[in-house]
């Protein structure tokens, strides 16, 4: 059994997916700054490549940017491929890139909510599929999948989004237990609201009038905590999320189903 250790940043390679923007742009300013290598991954090419010049330019550290869909299959092993052949050797994971689409199930069109789930759920687990071989081979390094608070209880008008944070989150603990004494970190995030672009996408609406964290506060609770020489198996960012979760627990699944319904429903239009 390997013996705990403080993580070492600088020797780490991360990957980071949803790179190009909010709570993953972040995790790669903090990364960097801490002396780290970068594999960023997004779709937005000309973004991910401007931040890719500027991490590098300002700390000194390698930036590759991998534009990419994440909702393809097979993109685990294809971004295992293009690392390797760029010479970057992976040694960290944030699996960060996620969307919701906000509104009643029956009225989604279903390629939509297919998409959601290949990118929030199937490329999960593609990526740590892929990486985690080379992660325990080498006895090191870390995978850090970014849930939500939307996973300890059900979310009516986002109903995909919540069950896909909830498999996140029962994805990552379940791969924790299997990596104990291996070297390997492996850490749910779990944020709250977030001042972010999943805004722009979900609409504004999607976020039932909860007080929005800073990305950089989630991205440094997340650092702080898998820097551990004994990480959480999940970090709740902020105070008023962790209190939210013990409450969740305690009021039961149906009472938190309809106070959450509650509020995400006020902004839909009255049916007779």
């Amino acid at each position: 059994m390997t013996t705990p250790t403080a993580l070492d940043f600088p020797a780490q390679t991360v990957l980071i997916t949803g790179a190009s923007a909010g709570i993953g742009a972040e995790f790669a300013h903090q990364l960097a700054a801490r002396g780290s290598d970068l594999v960023l991954v997004a779709r937005r090419a000309d973004r991910l490549r401007a931040l890719a010049d500027q991490l590098a330019a300002t700390y000194g550290v390698r930036a590759l940017a991998l534009p990419a869909d994440l909702s393809e299959p097979g993109i685990g092993e294809r971004l295992r491929t293009r690392t390797a052949e760029a010479g970057f050797a992976v040694t960290g994971v944030v699996n960060n890139a996620g969307f919701a689409n906000h509104g009643l199930l029956h009225e989604a069109r279903l390629s939509d909510l297919q998409r959601e789930i290949a990118v929030d759920v199937s490329s999960v687990v593609e990526i740590t599929h892929a990486f985690l071989p080379q992660l325990r081979a080498r006895r090191d390094g870390f995978v850090v999948n970014v849930a939500s608070m939307s996973a300890y209880a059900a979310n009516p008008t986002m109903a995909v989004y919540a069950a896909t944070k909830a498999f996140v989150l029962s994805f990552t603990e379940g791969v924790w237990f299997e990596s104990r004494g291996t070297g390997v970190r492996v850490m749910a995030l779990v944020p709250g609201a977030t001042e972010t672009e999943f805004f722009q996408v979900a609409g504004e609406a999607a976020g039932g009038g909860a007080r929005r964290m800073s990305a950089e506060a989630v991205a440094r609770t997340a650092l702080t905590a898998i820097a551990r020489r004994t990480p959480p198996v999940t970090v709740i960012a902020g105070t008023s999320n962790r209190l939210s979760a013990i409450a969740t627990r305690l009021a039961g699944r149906r009472r938190m189903t309809e106070f959450v319904g509650r509020l995400m429903m006020r902004d839909q239009p009255v049916r007779a």
